[in-house]
């Protein structure tokens, strides 16, 4: 379902970045790492109509990817900033052909085109669900739980989002630390509905012990193996009963149409800023519907800024399993928005009002900004 009528053209005037510091509600690990406080930055697009807000989703090291805080708060200064403002007057679908030149970068790439459309959605009054095809107005909310001290722990942590209401629980795993706490949950929670997220922590001489995960009924396997290993996951998902999705690996329409070509994954998960915007995003889902390819909206722990953004992302018809769009206090005190994204009933509302529908808390953002720059024609 392609986007059936474009957004009006925005003149682009000056954008704005800032790096924040997030502090979390308790700390996330994954197979790559720990984090505290998550380092993000937010895009402000100054047009001739008003103000967009977008949101890159790099963290400070390059470890789920190559891209980077400071590496991203380079090249948008130096490359992709200057390059929509050469262009004075754009589309949010121009976007990406505008910044088609410059190789790689698709987080950047993202906010900047959120921040455009988010603008031009505004101007026109028009919400960003509708614009891309949106056809329920609320989404099933599943929650993701990073590695704990042990199964225990890890019970005790997932125990506390089924009583705040999540339909379905993602833990993450990596070598050692994977069937104990999969056998844990199980047996203490029965059939919910369970996923494990391996964030490309093993290789397929791991085939047996993942195998074993066979046994726990998930509904699915989440990056096993390494983001560029397509062929392997194919191989690992001809041993497996357990349905492999995807998600590092899918970095555009291309990368997903190879992957199900390939037999590599049987599921995908969309994240926007992993794919270079939310348009692209939309190719991906239309593409994945079209082959009877379930998909649902991974997150990157976004502000609410994207989090508003991936709610409606997921209301399209294709995200037919529940996505990793939570409220905002499963990450934050304090969001940087007016109206933070709840929990109601297992579910989020995807907002209404013009644009993302959300409005940033000026107060809030300042606190949390450590560095700013505003780039100006």
């Amino acid at each position: 379902m392609p986007i059936t009528r474009p957004a009006a053209p925005v003149a682009l005037e000056a954008v704005e970045l800032r790096v924040l510091h997030l502090p979390l509600v308790s700390p996330f690990t994954t197979s790559f790492g720990t984090e505290s406080v998550r380092e993000v930055i937010v895009v402000r697009a100054r047009t001739a109509g008003g103000d967009g807000w977008g949101e890159i989703v790099t963290q400070a090291a390059p470890l789920y990817s190559s891209e980077y805080t400071r590496g991203a708060w380079d090249v948008a200064q130096r490359w992709l900033v200057p390059a929509l403002l050469d262009a004075r007057t754009l589309r949010p679908e121009d976007v990406a052909t505008t910044l088609e030149p410059f190789v790689g970068h698709r987080m950047v790439k993202a906010g900047l085109e959120l921040a455009v459309l988010d603008a031009a959605l505004r101007a026109e009054g028009r919400p960003l669900g509708a614009y891309l095809g949106a056809t329920v107005d609320r989404i099933p909310s599943g929650v993701s739980v990073g590695i704990q001290q042990s199964p225990t722990a890890l019970v005790d942590a997932v125990s506390g989002y089924l009583d705040q209401g999540y339909v379905r629980i993602k833990i993450k795993i990596k070598p050692g630390r994977d069937i104990a706490e999969t056998a844990a949950v199980r047996d203490a929670f029965g059939a919910i509905p369970l996923q494990v997220d391996a964030n490309s922590a093993y290789t397929l001489a791991d085939a047996d012990v993942l195998a074993e995960l066979d046994r726990f009924d998930l509904l699915l396997i989440e990056q096993p193996l390494q983001e560029d290993d397509l062929v392997d996951h194919a191989a690992l998902a001809a041993r497996l009963g357990t349905p492999i999705c995807l998600d590092e690996s899918i970095t555009s329409r291309k990368a997903a149409a190879d992957a199900l070509a390939l037999g590599a994954a049987s599921v995908i998960n969309i994240k926007a800023g992993r794919v270079g915007g939310y348009l692209e995003a939309v190719r991906i889902h239309d593409l994945c519907r079209d082959a009877g390819v379930p998909v649902w909206c991974g997150g990157m722990l976004e502000t609410g800024i994207g989090r508003a953004a991936n709610a409606a992302l997921a209301a399209l018809p294709g995200f037919t399993l529940p996505g990793d769009v939570s409220a905002s206090d499963r990450f934050y005190h304090r969001d940087i928005v007016t109206d933070p994204i709840v929990l109601e009933d297992g579910h989020v509302r995807v907002p209404t009002g013009p644009g993302l529908g959300v409005e940033i808390d000026p107060v809030a953002l300042e606190d949390v900004t450590v560095d700013r720059v505003e780039l100006r024609r």
